[in-house]
């Protein structure tokens, strides 16, 4: 019962990570139909940016998160206007080719500053652990949930609630429509981008607190095309799903199966889900007539 506990705590956390990561990814996906494969690197970037602000600045933790959004924000902008608008109208293929290259240009930069040895960073979250019916819980574990939960909560309501988040979804949804009512759409381009780096700014500290600031955060954020493919592509509410079975499967895999396994599971139930529902769980389902 303890392992039982402790691999599904465990799963929770790497899975509520998962689908922040992977939050980002469907945002720029809905508003921009460009499949992002510079996820992973957002995670990375967004890791070492607060460890810039924490560690080598050596600025509050409030100010370096700050920091770190703001930098955050910036790169999603600057990415959206200077290198996908002007491919806009181009071949699909062309597309995920410049994500591709702007992925292997991230890391390159990380490594060129910071080099590839993982670097020491004070723990954020508060450590520690708990005794849950016999398991040992670490403390940061269950604070990796508590902010998932609050700032997916946060999107959502911002989604559904506030006057860009409708916009946004208004644009997902049609965007011929949307410049009719007066929506700039190059504006919510600019914007989705921005949030899916905010997103995996996120997801890339909470990364680098549980584990290590390092180059493997950019092969966890890999994870995220398991998730979205799971979930649906255009789902927000997929992504969660999605993110925590994947976190689930993994730890148990790795628990009662085998470690290098856990590694592999996921790729397996992707091609399961593009074989069985290619549109995910919750995902849209669209059909072309030609």
């Amino acid at each position: 019962m303890s392992t039982f506990l402790n691999l599904m705590v465990y799963g929770l956390a790497d899975g509520a990570i998962l689908a922040l990561a992977a939050l980002g990814f469907v945002l720029i996906y809905k508003a921009t139909s460009v499949i992002n494969f510079a996820q992973g690197e957002f995670l990375l970037v967004g890791a070492y940016m607060f460890y810039t602000a924490f560690v080598v600045l050596q600025l509050p933790l409030v100010l370096a998160v700050v920091f770190g959004v703001v930098i955050a924000t910036l790169i999603g902008v600057l990415v959206e206007r200077l290198i996908l608008r002007p491919m806009v109208g181009e071949n699909p293929i062309s597309i995920i080719m410049v994500t591709i290259g702007l992925s292997i240009f991230l890391r390159s930069v990380v490594q060129m500053f910071y080099g590839t040895r993982p670097q020491s960073q004070p723990a954020v979250l508060p450590t520690g652990s708990v005794n849950v019916l016999g398991a040992t819980i670490p403390v940061n574990r269950l604070w990796v949930l508590l902010i998932a939960a609050v700032v997916l909560t946060a999107f959502t309501v911002f989604f559904r609630r506030s006057r860009h988040g409708i916009a946004m979804r208004a644009v997902a949804d049609d965007q011929q429509a949307a410049m009719t009512m007066g929506i700039s759409v190059r504006r919510i381009f600019a914007m989705a981008w921005a949030l899916a780096a905010v997103s995996a700014l996120i997801a890339g500290i909470l990364l680098g607190d549980i584990y290590a600031v390092d180059q493997n955060i950019a092969a966890f954020g890999l994870l995220v095309f398991p998730v979205v493919i799971l979930g649906g592509l255009d789902s927000v509410p997929g992504t969660i799903v999605g993110g925590l079975t994947i976190g689930l499967l993994k730890q148990f895999t790795s628990g009662y199966l085998d470690p290098g396994l856990a590694t592999v599971i996921p790729y397996v139930v992707l091609v399961l889900i593009l074989l069985v529902r290619p549109y995910g769980i919750f995902g849209e389902t669209r059909i072309e007539r030609v």
